[in-house]
């Protein structure tokens, strides 16, 4: 077999780390190939024509295409992307990408995207690729992202976004609000979620919080890369209907049907609370009496108390149960520093995320929803 032939026959190329500077030239290259599904142009820093980028049925079998670390801006992408008929997995990260338009008639084959380390996208973005029919996994890691919101729908419904989406990767961001977990649970088709080393994952209850995502997301079937069992869902559902059952009454929740009518701000910190009500019964009074006085006496925090604008106060050092809503510790804080409840601002940081500061947005919620833990600081500010 001649050296020909065996060109003709390579499925698998790997050019990173070169010193490839144009993407004609990279045509030219795999133009000779004619059964070429992998290619690996990562770490090359690429310039591209404002030409149609690829010419037709150069890369007609492409499957996988890496350019990381290659310069390419999006719009470059969606001009090559019509060279790319058959595409299932495009990695572009840390490439300083902004998506600025919707990717039309292109990567439409597409079902794994990785835009990790991309620091400018944030959720708006997202939207503008959130109609690709086959995509399946989205990798998001370090990407600075902490909020989430689907606007098409509402409390308990599913979204038209993402409609594909089988495994979401968001590790190494900003999350801190429980309220982007409950908007994954409006995603049709998601089954396996990694959120690793986020200030909402962070600290020492690493066990309790993988019970609330389980919870929060009824569908999951992996978190983390580790399986989630029959049994370990219905523990972490019964747990997390327990763990806010009192909230639930306080809220307007009630035992019969009739006059279960809790608050839209429960609903929305909660929102599969009450299909989880319906699915174990909704929380005896029992079950909330011995549970309260348990949480109270064995999960008393130690936390210092800072308020950065008044310079000539001292800070405080107070132990207050992590079951203690946003809206208690505001008035303790008022009294003590005779400034009125309303005009306070409550946030947090931990030593053990430092630069990170986590505002204390719901008035409703308790500290361990927030995931304080001893030793952490509030800040106070009016």
């Amino acid at each position: 077999m001649n050296s020909w032939m065996i060109l003709k026959d390579i499925r698998n190329l790997d050019l990173s780390k070169n010193l490839l500077s144009l993407w004609d030239d990279v045509t030219d290259i795999a133009d000779q190939l004619g059964h070429l599904e992998v290619l690996n142009l990562s770490e090359n820093k690429l310039r591209f024509s404002r030409e149609p980028a690829s010419p037709a049925g150069t890369f007609s079998a492409l499957k996988v295409l890496v350019l990381s670390r290659t310069g390419i801006t999006w719009a470059e992408v969606l001009r090559c992307a019509t060279g790319w008929p058959v595409l299932e997995e495009l990695y572009l990260a840390a490439n300083n990408i902004t998506i600025l338009e919707r990717p039309n008639d292109v990567l439409q084959t597409v079902k794994l995207l990785d835009l990790s380390s991309n620091q400018s996208i944030d959720e708006n973005q997202l939207f503008l690729i959130a109609y690709l029919p086959r995509l399946e996994q989205l990798i998001l890691s370090d990407v600075g992202i902490s909020s989430l919101h689907f606007p098409d729908t509402g409390i308990g419904c599913k979204t038209s976004m993402f409609t594909s989406l089988q495994y979401l990767v968001v590790n190494d961001n900003q999350i801190s609000r429980w309220s982007f977990i409950n908007e994954l649970d409006k995603l049709e088709s998601l089954q396996a979620l990694s959120c690793l080393r986020n200030p909402l994952t962070a600290g020492s209850r690493a066990e309790t919080t993988r019970q609330f995502i389980i919870a929060k997301i009824g569908q999951l079937e992996m978190l983390n890369k580790c399986q989630i069992l029959p049994e370990e869902r219905r523990g972490a559902e019964l747990d997390y209907r327990k763990a806010f059952g009192t909230e639930w009454r306080k809220a307007g929740g009630h035992q019969d049907p009739d006059r279960n009518r809790p608050s839209a701000e429960f609903r929305a910190a909660h929102p599969r609370y009450q299909s989880l009500c319906l699915k174990y019964g909704a929380p005896e009074d029992g079950e909330l009496k011995t549970q309260q006085p348990f949480l109270l006496k064995n999960q008393l925090l130690t936390l210092k108390i800072k308020c950065p604008h008044q310079l000539d106060q001292k800070v405080i050092e107070k132990q207050l149960p992590d079951s203690m809503t946003v809206q208690k510790v505001k008035g303790m804080l008022s009294r003590l520093l005779r400034v009125p409840a309303s005009d306070l601002l409550l946030s947090y940081e931990s030593p053990k995320m430092p630069g990170r500061e986590i505002e204390l947005e719901s008035d409703q919620q308790s500290l361990q929803f927030y995931s304080v833990e001893n030793g952490d600081c509030l800040l106070v500010r009016w």
